[in-house]
């Protein structure tokens, strides 16, 4: 479709943004250009999958140009994953998706250079921007759209109050961190992809599309959205020296502010296997087990970026 023609967007809102000022204005503002915009909200759990499914459906009777999540990083996710579970395997879905920041840490956003802070400037945008070809991680089936992190890293990211979030931003998973030390303990793995292998004791472990998690960590920074590799970023537990200092510098400067011992590595398919079961975060969605297969759908979707 060409920019200039009017599109339908649908649009899956998370529940707890609906009576946001903010997205009223911006629906209004899309919906003054021309343009159609059907608005879906979610109400309780499965809604949000059940609505990407819905969208599927409708669109055979009344065309969707693009479907937008309006939320954070685990609304996309939730919104991709769904809609990719139900088609035939590697069929690429009718329609190109997009996101309104309304999350508490808009990763996979901000690597896109969407303004959480201008919402109708987002939508406007998503309204007249090029729908471009996209990856997606796939990690045992399920899908991710940013990043798989794994580790206890993952951990402090799940356990983080959202109220502390807000308040302290990246600052609140260190503090989670800290808080949850004496649970601290190295997880052991064997990692390997094409051409290499890494075995050991692992703080962390990033599997990125995207760039960036956990509310702005940059785990890894030199991953492409469209480049048809993940990149993988092992950050070793520390055989000397404060785990805290590492946590911390992790946190507050991710993998670039690190001198060394970070092992770094692009890959079209990555297995891990953990001595014991381990969570992993799909967009901030938690998963877990012991083995894992990791790899990439080349241009599966199509973003508004």
């Amino acid at each position: 479709m060409r920019r200039n023609e009017k599109q339908h967007l649908r649009l899956i809102l998370n529940g707890k943004s609906a009576a946001r000022n903010d997205v009223r204005t911006a629906v209004s503002a899309v919906r003054a250009m021309g343009h159609t915009v059907s608005v879906r909200v979610t109400y309780e759990a499965g809604d949000t999958t059940r609505l990407a499914k819905e969208a599927l459906r409708d669109h055979a009777a009344d065309e969707i140009d693009t479907l937008v999540s309006a939320g954070g990083d685990g609304t996309i996710h939730e919104v991709v994953d769904a809609v990719l579970q139900e088609l035939s395997d590697g069929a690429k879905p009718p329609f190109s998706f997009a996101v309104l920041p309304l999350g508490t840490a808009n990763d996979f956003a901000r690597h896109i250079r969407l303004d959480p802070a201008d919402i109708p400037g987002c939508l406007r945008f998503i309204a007249r921007a090029s729908a471009k070809p996209m990856d997606v991680g796939d990690v045992n089936g399920c899908c991710f759209v940013n990043m798989a992190t794994g580790g206890f890293g993952t951990k402090v990211t799940s356990q983080t109050d959202p109220n502390l979030k807000r308040v302290l931003g990246g600052a609140a998973y260190l503090f989670t961190g800290l808080h949850r030390f004496s649970e601290l303990a190295a997880c052991e793995g064997r990692i390997e992809a094409e051409g290499f292998s890494w075995e050991g004791a692992f703080l962390a472990i990033a599997v990125g599309n995207g760039r960036r998690a956990g509310g702005g960590i940059r785990l890894c920074p030199r991953a492409k959205l469209d480049d048809g590799f993940l990149d993988l970023t092992i950050v070793p537990f520390p055989k000397s020296g404060k785990v805290t200092d590492l946590l911390s510098t992790l946190l507050d400067s991710g993998v670039d502010g690190m001198k060394n011992g970070i092992v770094q590595r692009k890959a079209r398919e990555i297995v891990i296997q953990t001595a014991k079961p381990v969570q992993f975060n799909l967009d901030g969605e938690p998963m877990n087990g012991q083995d894992w297969k990791i790899g990439i759908r080349h241009h599966q979707i199509d973003m508004r970026r």
